[in-house]
């Protein structure tokens, strides 16, 4: 099954570019170079001078004297002569010889002149070509050459129900689904659309995304793990920046440099807590230079990561393995950070629980120097002070004052059109939420090891579209779920599975499980338990007894949520580093310690247990049994069993599902007959007036497996 599968996708990629028989760099020849060479001739080693990450390196003479590469001249170049050798000692690379067709296609690259082009990621959104697209034009352009059509439009109940989780993170109620399905106007769909941009919960949504990367959480971390009371005032200015529709540039810039935007207000001030979640190490006898150097650390790799798509970290000690970024590279854009400080400011626009004291960013010159292998104690400042600047394989960054460059700088020229990085990672960033897939192979990393997208046309006509929206997160989302490809059914079908068993292509949607802070969210929400407050502090729902012991010295104390503070959403929930809320991690929530750009998306057996055990999930199943016996509009067993199905997957019961959900419950009855008193346990607090709690235990143990249908927790 591998083989077929690798089979089918290198005839995708094949396909894809038959149309060009010219070799291509970034496709053909690089992914050679790097799997082979750059571990001698690379960012780490370059023996004899040649570094084949650096094209002037590849292009000029060598410690040698010999060129690696001249254009069109197979005899002149070194390194087609060495990898074309007879002789063992002198072929390269010296161990593992190249296939035949690895060196044919180095031999018809050097012939056909050599070209080594900007990377596809680096190049700029004008030297793309330009036509009048859609998203539903592109993607059928690409399917066409592999002879392949797209899937139906899924139909409403499943629209609606994959709108709502993708928008809001919660499941549609009853009333919104047959309202929505009966009516027939041609814009019913774009209404929708339009609704759910506008709640609430979109801001909830969309910032729970925002927070992985920005490595949230309510705790310093290390040892000590001290609370940190106002972290939450961070995550509630996302939330509503998000509801606002602010501005894409504009939300990253505040975030990076609002302290230094002309009379900063306190919510701009506010807004640098993006970097304010690093990890903070209080412990006796801690240098406090060197963890001051690891925030700073942090800081620069966290924004490369976030805004760059770039692994600016492999550089810290040395120049990087892969892509073109010196070790001078990431000192440089360290420099931006290094000239930081944190502090504490008083705020109170914005709070009517008065003055408080959010820590945030300000700005503090210091001098910077490379660090020798990384190690703070070892500046080489005979190589002379590191000023702030970008990397120099990207555009340069334009200095808005007569001093050296600053954060707001910086933040300018990451949402520069000249700079198409930072648009291209941010729409990749939309496109993979909505379809559980990127456009690009390697989400977390558009440098010179990620091969180009399938679709990179459509990832640029969506940059451009950002772009030309003033940067407006809703109207791209917009865009997208309006498409056809978007509406596709995740149906399989067998010509397109055997030709694209991936879906590179986007030939269907894509089914996924929802995730952690989701899921408990939609047990909530079924049940209806779920309680609804924008923002606040972070609460603390029910988890099993000896976790929150884990922390130093056992001095963390979980004390359990009353009243509507219990069922708040996931996002809300306390998350200590140290001992992480454990339902969440077990369904792949990231730890906080790093900034994550995707999530692993996991089905263990371990999920399973927990929702079917775990306090918060038994409780659901109580109240859903509760919620669906109090229900006065169903006179029966089926009309009980057609509401569950509805409110846990929006869509009618099958009869065989029907008649299976029957025999449990008639099972149910006959065993609770005769144990009325683990009926009482069964039940506990949820006891309903309208039967006996043998009855309601009876449907406890349905609404348990409806809720834990595989069904409700994906997404389709």
């Amino acid at each position: 099954m591998k083989v077929a599968t690798a089979i089918c996708s290198a005839l995708i990629i094949f396909s894809w570019a038959k149309t060009n028989a010219e070799i291509d760099f970034s496709r053909d020849v690089r992914p050679i170079l790097n799997a082979h060479c750059t571990k001698c001739h690379g960012g780490i080693r370059a023996k004899s001078g040649l570094n084949l990450i650096n094209k002037e390196s590849v292009f000029s003479a060598s410690e040698s004297g010999l060129i690696p590469i001249v254009s069109g001249n197979l005899e002149k170049s070194e390194l087609i002569s060495r990898i074309n050798h007879t002789d063992k000692e002198e072929r390269m690379p010296p161990k593992n010889s190249l296939k035949k067709e690895q060196i044919t296609t180095l031999n018809q690259w050097v012939k056909e002149g050599a070209k080594w082009p900007k990377h596809w990621s680096f190049k700029s959104l004008k030297e793309t070509p330009k036509k009048k697209q859609t998203i539903d034009s592109i993607v059928e352009e690409n399917l066409k050459v592999s002879k392949l059509n797209r899937s139906p439009i899924a139909d409403k109940r499943t629209l609606i129900r994959r709108l709502s989780l993708d928008l809001l993170g919660l499941p549609p109620e009853p009333e919104e689904i047959l309202s929505f399905e009966s009516d027939e106007s041609d814009d019913a769909y774009e209404r929708l659309v339009k609704k759910l941009l506008s709640s609430p919960h979109f801001g909830e949504r969309w910032a729970r995304h925002w927070l992985d990367g920005a490595r949230y959480a309510d705790s310093d971390g290390y040892e000590k793990d001290n609370n940190r009371p106002n972290a939450w005032r961070w995550r509630k200015w996302v939330i509503d920046s998000i509801n606002s529709d602010m501005p894409f540039d504009q939300f990253t810039i505040e975030q990076l440099a609002g302290d230094l935007l002309p009379n900063a207000t306190p919510e701009q001030h506010l807004a640098t807590a993006f970097h304010r979640q690093t990890l903070y190490n209080r412990e006796g006898g801690v240098d406090a230079e060197e963890d001051r150097t690891k925030r700073t650390i942090d800081r620069s790799n966290t924004t490369a990561s976030v805004w760059l798509g770039l692994t600016l970290e492999c550089a810290q000690c040395h120049n990087h393995p892969y892509d073109p970024i010196s070790q001078r590279d990431f000192y440089q854009f360290y420099a931006f950070f290094n000239n930081t400080d944190e502090s504490e400011t008083e705020v109170t626009k914005g709070f009517g629980d008065g003055t408080i004291k959010v820590r945030v960013l300000q700005q503090k010159d210091r001098e910077t120097y490379i660090f020798r292998r990384g190690d703070f104690l070892q500046p080489i400042k005979e190589k002379g002070e590191i000023l702030p600047l970008a990397p120099d394989s990207l555009s340069p960054i334009k200095l808005s004052n007569n001093n050296k460059l600053n954060r707001l700088d910086l933040a300018q020229w990451l949402v520069n059109e000249k700079n198409p990085l930072s648009t291209r990672v941010a729409v990749n960033d939309i496109w993979y939420r909505l379809f559980g897939k990127g456009l690009t192979e390697q989400k977390a990393d558009f440098g010179t090891r990620s091969s180009p997208p399938v679709h990179l046309g459509l990832l640029d006509h969506l940059a451009e579209k950002f772009i030309t929206m003033n940067w407006s997160r809703k109207s791209l989302i917009k865009y997208v779920v309006m498409s056809d490809t978007y509406k596709q059914s995740t149906k399989r079908r067998k010509k397109p599975a055997q030709i694209d068993p991936d879906n590179k292509l986007f030939h269907r949607q894509n089914r996924f499980r929802t995730d952690g802070e989701i899921i408990r969210d939609l047990f909530l929400s079924i049940s209806g338990l779920l309680k609804h407050k924008i923002g606040g502090p972070s609460v603390f729902p029910p988890i099993p007894e000896g976790v929150a012991e884990q922390s130093f010295a056992g001095s963390f104390k979980w004390k359990t949520s009353n009243g509507d503070n219990r069922y708040r959403r996931g996002m809300y929930t306390f998350f200590k580093r140290t001992a992480p809320e454990p339902n969440l991690i077990t369904f792949d929530c990231p730890n906080a310690n790093v900034t994550i750009a995707k999530r692993n998306n996991s089905n263990t057996p371990i999920m399973a247990l927990a929702t079917l055990g775990n306090e918060v999930f038994h409780e659901s199943a109580q109240a859903f049994a509760k919620r669906i016996l109090s229900d006065k509009s169903c006179n029966d067993d089926q009309d009980r069993i057609k509401s569950s199905f509805v409110l846990c997957v929006a869509r009618n019961p099958s009869p065989q599902e029907t008649n299976e959900i029957i025999k449990l419950l008639q099972k149910g009855r006959s065993y609770y007959a005769v144990n009325s008193e683990e009926a009482k346990k069964m039940v506990g607090a949820y006891s309903c007036e309208m039967v006996n709690d043998n009855e309601t235990a009876s449907w406890i143990t349905v609404t348990r497996i409806l809720l834990n249908l595989d069904e409700t927790i994906n997404r389709e």
